[in-house]
């Protein structure tokens, strides 16, 4: 299997900038002649290293050290909306 990195866009309700990094394992050609298809759900993290949960139609909650709650983000990335 390989990793396949791509980053998205998505911001706060303050209009802050966050860049999400999506990590995907994605098998190789070779691999799938015997073996079935790929199933999980892909790495999100930020450019800080922050853990990223995908909570669907387009948001994201990230915890932040130092801030009170998680704060969630917006995106209108295709794959995500």
């Amino acid at each position: 299997m390989s990793e396949h990195e791509r980053t998205i866009m998505a911001f706060d309700d303050q209009g802050r900038e966050y860049m999400i990094d999506v990590f995907v394992s994605v098998r190789e050609l070779s691999e799938l002649q015997h073996a079935g298809p790929v199933h999980g759900q892909p790495a999100l993290r930020t450019r800080e290293g922050h853990a990223v949960t995908y909570l669907g139609g387009g948001e994201f909650s990230i915890a932040v050290p130092g801030e009170e709650g998680d704060i969630i983000l917006k995106t209108d990335d295709p794959d995500f909306v």
